[in-house]
């Protein structure tokens, strides 16, 4: 073990660029600003985030390139460095979170985050995934010291899928807004659509996959460019590139749609775009969403399980449609885009700010043994 202070370790796959991976970012940097002696254990050092990484952050490369190939070194991890606590993300990493401070010995205590959704991302893993998650559910996340969801839907949506009782599971939101993030979205973007006369531009951001169902936005979007002008500019990486691709020219839209890839400084084009969109078919906490209000941005979201509806205070701060409606999406943008500017109460944003959520965490882990 060495001298400095038992550190508060967060565990993760990578840091991939996704919502989760930035979420545990602000959370770690923010303790640190804080004094707190922090470490970041990845199952692997990968990914368009490792670059940010703050220097008073200890990077731990536990160099398992999967999730289940990192149970040993995590294990060696904690006998021989004692955190604090152990604060894991993600369901495959809480599942090894659990079993690695077990064989460690059980003195480290394990706070497991879920930022999703769990009976859907399960459905939508096939019929094995279905079957089994709950029940890894039930007999491993009693062995965590704690158990938060990012949000009350997902909270009761876990409590019910994994049986576990709703008193076990705390709901603390995530850490979206920062004075960083407030001052990254005055910075222009660098994409030549938001230069001044270009047509306005529509924006989702998120991973290309199933669950964000971007199909359904650029189906939506076809429809709205038919009655005015507009672009759409999609922000991201994933395994559905190939096949949103393929869409966007099945549909004839190639000069008006583009999927420009990951960009670190997506607030910049949040706050250049008139209206952002949400087409996910189900979520935890979707960090985008509180991103684009943050920024001044117009929404329009899916009423997905769950977070939309919570943060938007039930279609007061944003306009909520169907899951996977393209058509319902394109009124909703056709509105979104006549609407006056947006206006986020000054009280509407303060639970999702860094400050809120680092003063939750740091009170729980005072508590956990």
């Amino acid at each position: 073990m060495s001298g400095r202070p038992a550190p508060i370790a967060f565990f993760l796959p990578s840091l991939c660029g996704g919502g989760a991976e930035r979420v545990v970012m602000n959370l770690a940097s923010g303790m640190a600003q804080r004094g707190v002696s922090v470490d970041l254990v990845l199952a692997a050092a990968e990914g368009p985030l490792l670059g940010q990484v703050p220097a008073a952050v200890r990077l731990i490369d536990l160099g398992g390139h999967r999730v289940l190939r990192s149970f040993g070194p995590l294990t060696r991890y904690l006998r021989h460095e004692r955190p604090r606590v152990l604060i894991s993300s993600m369901s495959h990493a809480n599942l090894v979170a659990v079993w690695a401070a077990r064989l460690a010995g059980g003195t480290v205590p394990v706070v497991a985050t879920v930022h999703n959704t769990m009976s859907q991302s399960a459905r939508e893993q096939g019929r094995v995934a279905r079957a089994l998650w709950p029940v890894l559910l039930r007999l491993f996340y009693p062995w965590a010291s704690s158990v938060v969801a990012v949000s009350h839907g997902a909270a009761e949506d876990l409590a019910r899928t994994a049986r576990l009782p709703r008193e076990r599971v705390r709901v603390i939101y995530n850490p979206v807004i920062d004075p960083a993030v407030v001052a990254a979205s005055v910075t222009p973007p660098d994409h030549p659509w938001f230069v001044p006369g270009q047509p306005p531009v529509i924006l989702g951001a998120g991973r290309l996959t199933e669950q964000k169902d971007f199909e359904s936005l650029i189906r939506g979007f076809a429809e709205v460019a038919r009655c005015r002008s507009a672009r759409l500019l999609i922000l991201g990486e994933g395994e559905r590139r190939a096949s949103l691709e393929a869409l966007v020219q099945e549909l004839g839209l190639a000069e008006h749609v583009q999927l420009p890839g990951f960009r670190d400084n997506v607030m910049a084009y949040m706050a250049a775009s008139e209206v952002f969109v949400l087409s996910s078919r189900w979520e935890g906490l979707p960090t985008v969403l509180i991103e684009a209000m943050a920024a001044g941005t117009r929404v329009v979201a899916t009423d997905c399980p769950s977070g939309p509806r919570e943060i938007l205070q039930d279609g007061r701060l944003g306009i909520l449609v169907p899951v996977a409606d393209p058509p319902a999406l394109a009124s909703a943008i056709l509105r979104a885009l006549e609407a006056p500017e947006a206006t986020v109460p000054s009280d509407a944003l303060t639970p999702f700010t860094s400050g809120a959520a680092i003063d939750h965490y740091l009170s729980l882990i005072e508590t956990v043994r």
